[in-house]
């Protein structure tokens, strides 16, 4: 089993029942199966085969579905690239997965040619019922997509992914759910995010439908809460800083989203406080709090129950998933026990082939994620290891932030640090000046939206004479964090 043949399973069953409603076009299932493929004949035609990448720059749109299920059926791998990422990076991305092809807006096109990026787009593809697709050679081992994740040494990484890593894990999601033809999925997430897998490919597994939320109002609670009611979701998944949003300024407290029968979240802690009154309010949906990088999709889950009045720490990440296993090493190499803390490491299904243009992932992967195990068996997060954090659930690593500020000519030195969490937190800027200048904070960020995303631009910053050490000449991190409050 591939990726693309659940749409086409889904299609022989029912091909007239939804698919996918997007802000530019709902397509039945029979209608998704035809465009995939008429897309698919013109991708062949400028050469795309076995084992090519397609990089996909396009707007979230029922046509990038289309797209996706197209490379995936001539047993390439489709790259996903962030359509509110500054040019730079998106070149950046094209350039480096080297892809036989692109699809994307004219525009876009132009774009990439003009920075020296020469890569075919496809035409039309055959009008009228296309002739059906031979099944492209190939195993379940093969890549299947791209996600560029923020990188530690300020360069974007590849996290390469197989149809075997994505089905282990939707294959689990999909029987925990008892997804059904009849559920309605919201898609919150973009696609080049690795929560966009469930919402998606679940669906298509059920023979469901996919409902996607425009990414110009992921953010704007009110329209995400008549989305929820309007559309009649039955399945939600997000990050933990839009349902608080919902909750907080959106009127999701105020309402009963009786079609409603579960919701999940995932990409970062769910404080408590917010949590208990979405809980109690919701009385009888399921709720699951799902864990794991991109590296391994979600590799553990706990499904949140009454959250007493006294509890103060983030429910669990809970328990291994979707075949895979999961242990925590302490600082000493050994396996940790009961109460002891250590960094988690997963081994199964679902870990990635490896990052692009890398070696291939050899054996388990650690985290980097610090957890303790309870005496129930579960985990719980404690922390990043190193110098990664997360905002409204995107995976940032400081330094290819810090790595964007220290280019800016007047900027000597400069370190980042994350005040507040989940909805709250803020990146604030440390930066020593190379001379005199003092750039101000509209100036930086003028500086960093030419070369990093939206949510790893800085919400302050502060000038200072030198960065604070440790005694083994580590930047104070914990110091800076401090002051910043």
């Amino acid at each position: 089993m591939r990726l693309h043949e659940l749409v086409r399973e889904s299609a022989r069953r029912d091909p007239t029942a939804l698919a996918v409603a997007g802000p530019d076009a709902s397509l039945t299932y029979g209608e998704l199966d035809a465009e995939a493929d008429r897309l698919a004949h013109a991708l062949a035609a400028t050469g795309v085969r076995r084992g090519d990448r397609v990089a996909l720059w396009l707007d979230k749109s029922a046509r990038a579905v289309v797209a996706t299920q197209a490379v995936l059926r001539l047993g390439a791998a489709y790259v996903p690239v962030d359509p509110l990422s500054p040019v730079e990076r998106a070149v950046h991305l094209v350039r480096d997965c080297a892809p036989r092809a692109v699809v994307t807006t004219p525009e876009r096109l132009r774009t990439l040619e003009l920075n020296g990026v020469e890569v075919p787009a496809p035409g039309p593809g055959p009008e009228g019922t296309p002739p059906p697709l031979p099944e492209p050679e190939g195993t379940a081992d093969d890549l299947a997509y791209i996600l560029y994740t923020s990188g530690s040494t300020g360069v974007p990484k590849g996290v390469c992914l197989s149809h075997r890593n994505a089905l282990a894990f939707v294959g689990w999601a999909a029987a925990e759910l008892e997804a059904v033809p009849g559920d309605r999925f919201a898609n919150h997430a973009p696609f080049h995010f690795d929560l966009s897998v469930l919402d998606l490919y679940v669906a298509f597994h059920a023979g469901a439908s996919v409902h996607l939320i425009p990414q110009e109002t992921a953010y704007a609670p009110r329209l995400l809460v008549e989305f929820l009611l309007g559309r009649r979701i039955t399945v939600w998944y997000s990050v933990p800083s839009a349902l608080i949003l919902m909750a907080r300024d959106g009127g999701l407290l105020d309402t009963r989203p009786t079609a409603l029968r579960a919701l999940l979240f995932a990409g970062e802690p769910y404080p408590v406080t917010h949590l208990r009154g979405l809980r109690e309010h919701l009385a009888g949906v399921r709720m699951l709090n799902l864990y794991g990088p991109t590296e391994t999709n979600v590799c553990t889950f706990h499904e949140v129950g009454e959250v007493p009045k006294d509890q103060t720490l983030p429910v669990p990440i809970g328990r291994a998933c979707s075949g895979d296993r999961v242990w925590a090493v302490r600082q000493d190499g050994g396996v940790a026990g009961p109460g002891e803390e250590g960094e988690l490491v997963v081994e199964g299904p679902t870990v990635m082939l490896g990052y692009w243009g890398a070696p291939p992932q050899a054996g388990p992967y650690a985290t980097g994620d610090r957890v303790v195990l309870r005496e129930d068996g579960e985990y719980d997060f404690l922390g990043r290891s190193d110098g990664q954090v997360k905002i409204r659930g995107y995976r940032v690593e400081i330094g290819e932030i810090e790595a964007a500020l220290q280019a800016h000519p007047a900027v000597g030195d400069a370190a980042v640090v994350v005040t507040g969490s989940g909805i709250d937190a803020r990146l604030v800027a440390y930066l020593v000046p190379s001379g005199t200048e003092r750039p101000n904070l509209l100036e930086i960020k003028r500086h960093c939206a030419a070369v990093l995303p939206r949510h790893m631009i800085v919400d302050a910053v502060r000038h200072v004479e030198e960065l604070p050490r440790t005694p083994n000449g580590k930047v104070h991190r914990r110091l800076l964090a401090a002051e910043a409050r």
